[in-house]
């Protein structure tokens, strides 16, 4: 065998959420598993930040949960808008039965770096960074494996009996599975930036007024991210404008920012521009292939989906690979792998017609600046905010979002060392 091939049982490509955790599970129940990142490392800016209550309930069954919030975080569990200086709660989870009645911002590095820590404390578990996976390796019409490249340019190829692509929203195993992402069309773009925490003194999630709509979500102690919508294909025209044009939009909704926007958003090089389109892809399961988190379906940014999406995905998924190994031999059949697909793509469609919705209001929202007179665009943005957060309606989506598909729950049978609670 080459020096640069290996096999193992499982590869999974990409060390973001779902990915790190699937890996971690693998790991910990005895499995073979290689987990390969583009990157030289899990530093990441500008990724999903909100961890639902529903990633709190699975950390909890992995035993995880206390090692999670001794991390830099913070707790939410009244959001709030402030709508032309009149400040909102949009719901309040905290009103619910605990122990999970809240929400965390928390940035992805430090979480990644916990579970991959935990994973390699199993001998089966090797983690490649730096390590680009460039195309599949297919077999009679399995796929069996990856090629990549490592740190030092050499090709290196990776047989598995099972391929997890788990590398995101532009999925290099999707595409090289022949896969459409199904990605919908979306009129807004997201711009993030991020200033010192204790420059961000707003407690609301987000601020509406005639000059624009900003996001605030704290990080930490250190630092808070804020996100500017742009109509989409627009953001070329805002980085021509200059700079100094962008932070006085901004500064014009939190004239408070003023200081620190001078200080520390000096160009748009400290931005990152976040497309928004949401997406389902057509398949998530072929012979020897499995899509999760991303890859399978891109979530929006509306209700901050996408941590609580991939770590039930990672869940479920530890539990139909383990079974599927233990059921057969060699590459992992479609028809072993297809109950991931089967119990999962229902909960992902409710929750991106949900998403769907609420991003179409937003649109209208953020659009109708300078387009709708602004003393009506104020009656009708304060009314509409004001009766929404009673309506029957949100409540059922508020739970869809915060607790996900309680029936995924961690396969603890086939963990090696399950949590003595359990």
């Amino acid at each position: 065998m080459d020096e640069h091939a290996s096999e193992t049982d499982v590869a999974v490509v990409g060390a973001g959420p779902a990915g790190c955790v699937l890996s971690y599970l693998l790991a910990r129940s005895g499995v073979d598993v290689t987990l390969l990142e583009r990157g030289a490392d899990l530093d990441r800016a500008f990724r999903g930040y909100f961890w639902q209550p529903v990633a709190l309930r699975l950390f909890d069954q992995m035993g995880l949960l206390a090692d999670v919030l001794a991390l830099d975080h913070v707790e939410v569990s009244r959001p709030s808008v402030d709508v032309y200086g009149r400040a909102f709660d949009l719901f309040d989870l905290s009103a619910s039965p605990g122990p999970y009645n809240y929400g965390v911002l928390m940035e992805q590095p430090a979480l990644l770096r916990l579970l991959v820590e935990r994973a390699a404390t199993y001998d089966g578990f090797e983690f490649r960074p730096h390590t680009p996976v460039r195309d599949l390796l297919s077999e009679d019409g399995r796929v069996v494996g990856v090629r990549a490249r490592n740190a030092d340019g050499e090709s290196v190829t990776v047989r598995a009996r099972c391929v997890v692509g788990a590398d995101g929203r532009y999925s290099t195993v999707r595409a090289a599975a022949g896969i459409d992402p199904g990605l919908f069309d979306s009129r807004l773009e997201l711009l993030w930036f991020k200033l010192p925490a204790d420059a961000v003194g707003e407690d609301a999630q987000a601020r509406f007024d005639a000059a624009g709509t900003l996001l605030y979500f704290g990080l930490g102690e250190e630092e808070a991210q804020l996100g500017w919508f742009v109509e989409a294909g627009t953001y070329p025209d805002l980085r021509e404008a200059g700079i100094e044009a962008f932070r006085d939009r901004v500064r014009a909704v939190d004239p408070a920012l003023g200081p620190a926007l001078d200080d520390h958003l000096t160009d748009f090089e400290a931005c990152s521009l976040l497309h928004i389109d949401p997406g389902v892809s057509e398949r998530w399961v072929d012979d020897g292939l499995l899509l999760v988190g991303d890859a399978a379906h891109v979530a929006s940014p509306v209700g901050g989906q996408g941590n609580g999406l991939a770590v039930e995905d990672a869940v479920l998924a530890h539990r139909v690979i383990c079974e599927a190994l233990d059921g057969s031999d060699g590459v992992l059949p479609a028809r072993a792998l297809a109950r991931f697909e089967a119990e999962r793509r229902p909960a992902i469609e409710r929750v991106v017609r949900a998403q769907r919705r609420g991003e179409a209001a937003l649109t209208a929202l953020v659009l109708s600046q300078g387009r709708v007179p602004d003393p009506v665009r104020r009656a009708a943005l304060t009314a509409g905010v004001g009766v929404a957060a009673h309506l029957p309606g949100t409540r059922r989506t508020v739970e869809l979002f915060a607790w996900g598909a309680t029936s995924v729950t961690v396969a603890r049978e086939h963990l090696v060392d399950a949590p003595t609670w359990a």
